[in-house]
């Protein structure tokens, strides 16, 4: 006979209902984050004299107000790289202590100042751009550490806001502003850097951020439990179908990611300097690594249901393994076109979150019409998808400047 608490609990209205709209919010921080992040990659073209390697200035009356409203520095293509670049280490070097701080302190002060310091940053990167280019690599490395707790921290919000049978769903909410903030960066970037010059891109974006701080502090609460507005029985419904998580073991597949990243770099290096392997072949190897070692983690878990310890050390490597495309695919860009580098990566990255929304939503239906053997069809569909797209990689990857991204001198009279 079944007993009254084994009954599932009562299910909450969907996206009318309270957790759908701290999901719609997160979202819309991940909007501000992203496009903090990318809109340097566009703005790099009109801030670096490119015409003129000698930074001579045109004298002429259109040409000096338009670098008032555009200021133009000359910085070289490894500064320029740098530049793009230094997000990216402070976006690296935070993860393991945010994912195991997370669980410990409260999610919405962490997320919230960070969201703020990325945000003041983004209005400080003009001013430091005219002070110098090393205080916009400390703004941007600053930025990075920022962008990387709002990155991380927000997964720690489903342990108490999301039901088992929806975090497909909420997850995908919030994720997919990693999509739409690059897709509005490259679509008002040049509009604004036309029309208000491009120090105007910081300046919106940043003071965009800084409202929504407010927001944040004003609509979320780390825990169900503790908020004014939702009702009794949204709480009720929430609390009642969730168990606790880890967030150090959450952790743990960025700090062996982390660890794999840097030796990777290192390895891949020496390859090229002992002339043991050839670019393309690095590029090449690293990635096969960084797509078939996930998969093939990925499709033994089902195996391990009995093992607890076997079943988090698979999903550590399956997590950790997937940082050898660092020496692969994710810097072939830099091979091929080094000057165009910054909107490579942009797309690049706008077209993989694309794929990560997709999969989240994926994901949650699975485990809706077959939670028998959802996580066996997951991870089968999973290792599927990154097999054919190394077979893909593996055709037509190069690692030679190509002929469209050749630097073209320009002779004066």
């Amino acid at each position: 006979m079944q007993m009254d608490n084994e009954l599932p609990p009562k299910k909450a209205p969907g996206f009318c209902s309270f957790r759908y709209g701290l999901s719609f919010l997160v979202h819309c921080c991940n909007v501000i984050t992203a496009a903090q992040r990318t809109c340097l990659n566009l703005t790099m073209v009109v801030m670096v004299n490119s015409t003129d390697p000698h930074g001579l200035l045109n004298t002429s009356t259109k040409k000096l107000l338009d670098n008032i409203k555009n200021p133009v520095y000359n910085w070289s293509p490894d500064i320029q790289g740098l530049i793009l670049s230094s997000t990216f280490y402070g976006f690296v070097i935070i993860q393991v202590p945010v994912g195991y701080f997370s669980g410990i302190y409260s999610t919405k002060k962490m997320i919230g100042f960070a969201l703020c310091l990325s945000s003041v940053l983004s209005l400080l990167i003009p001013p430091a751009a005219g002070i110098g280019v090393a205080w916009v690599i400390v703004c941007r490395a600053v930025q990075g550490v920022a962008q990387g707790i709002v990155g991380t921290a927000q997964f720690e919000i489903y342990v108490k806001w999301a039901p088992p049978l929806e975090r497909g769903r909420l997850t995908s909410i919030s994720t997919s502003g990693f999509l739409l903030g690059p897709f509005i960066v490259l679509l008002v970037t040049g509009v604004i850097c036309e029309s208000l010059g491009w120090p105007m891109v910081f300046y919106i974006f940043g003071a965009c951020g800084c409202a929504l701080c407010l927001l944040w502090f004003i609509l979320f609460y780390d825990d169900p439990k503790d908020h004014p507005c939702i009702s009794i029985s949204e709480k009720e419904y929430i609390t009642s179908s969730l168990v606790q998580q880890n967030g150090f073991l959450s952790s743990l597949p960025y700090l062996f990611g982390w660890i794999c990243g840097i030796l990777v770099g290192q390895l891949s290096d020496f390859f090229l300097t002992r002339n043991i392997l050839s670019v393309i072949a690095v590029r090449k190897l690293f990635t096969a690594a960084g797509f078939l070692l996930p998969a093939i983690f990925g499709v033994c878990l089902p195996f391990l249901s009995s093992s607890f310890y076997g079943i988090v050390i698979f999903l550590i490597l399956a997590g950790a393994t997937g940082s050898f495309c660092l020496g692969g695919v994710l810097i072939n860009g830099l091979d091929i076109a080094p000057r165009y580098f910054g909107f490579i990566k942009a797309c690049s990255t706008l077209s993989g979150m694309l794929g990560g929304l997709i999969a989240s939503t994926l994901t949650g239906l699975i485990l809706r019409q077959d939670p028998e053997s959802a996580w066996f069809k997951t991870f089968i569909l999973m290792a599927a998808i990154n097999v054919t797209g190394l077979i893909f990689y593996l055709i037509v990857a190069k690692a030679e400047i190509q002929d469209w991204a050749k630097e073209r001198q320009h002779t004066r009279l």
